[in-house]
């Protein structure tokens, strides 16, 4: 496994994800732009870091990593960390700019201006992660069906983490009868965010070790 994640980070991920995964998190310090918006943008580097791992092109990432002595199922968890660093790593460089975001953008602390506002930041992070792994499962359950499937299921996952986001940040806080949501979410204090954050922790766990079985599945059948 370590050989494959060095693989990962030193051949398979292209220097462009590396400054995305930098810079992404920077739109947080943008007056008036939607927190929500900001985390879905990370989700473009999956089509770049997929894209050697693409049958027929240079390469051919996939296609070697088979024909190395690893198990199939070992490339898709190697894959899988992978991604789940590269969200992880954006969260923290977005959260340790929460502070300046809101010196500069004090008019949209407050939950009611924009869905989620920053005053709610633990609870978005905890949405977002949930919504990361459901990412992850249109993603790879796509894509490894026949190691070459990178535009429709970078769409298909893009459409259905942004129709998630969208419910759970922006369209239930103004819905009339879903006060008590953004009250959980926001106003009952950092304490309950985190409560919510763990428990999402244990969503996108299972999530991620479901989407983990099923594309080890789905790889084992590719035929090269």
């Amino acid at each position: 496994m370590k050989a494959l994640l060095y693989k990962e980070f030193r051949l398979a991920m292209h220097p462009i994800c590396y400054l995305f995964i930098f810079l992404f998190p920077f739109m947080i310090l943008i007056p008036n732009y939607p927190l929500a918006i900001s985390f879905i943008y990370i989700l473009s580097t999956y089509p770049i870091l997929f894209l050697g791992a693409n049958k027929g092109q240079q390469s051919n990432d996939l296609l070697y990593s088979t024909l190395m002595p690893v198990r199939k199922k070992d490339i898709v968890l190697a894959r899988i960390i992978t991604v789940i660093t590269i969200q992880v790593v954006s969260i923290l460089i977005q959260a340790a700019l929460v502070p300046l975001a809101i010196l500069l953008n004090g008019n949209v602390s407050k939950a009611g201006s924009v869905g989620i506002g920053l005053d709610g930041y633990v609870s978005m992070v905890a949405i977002v992660l949930i919504g990361y792994a459901i990412a992850d499962l249109i993603y790879f359950s796509i894509y490894y069906k026949n190691g070459k499937s990178i535009v429709m299921s970078t769409l298909l996952m893009i459409l259905g983490f942004i129709v998630y986001l969208s419910i759970f940040t922006i369209a239930i806080p103004y819905i009339p009868g879903c006060e008590w949501y953004t009250g959980i979410l926001v106003d009952k204090g950092i304490g309950v965010q985190f409560a919510f954050l763990g428990g999402a922790l244990l969503i996108s766990f299972i999530l991620h070790f479901i989407v983990y079985k099923s594309a080890s599945k789905e790889l084992e059948k590719v035929d090269f």
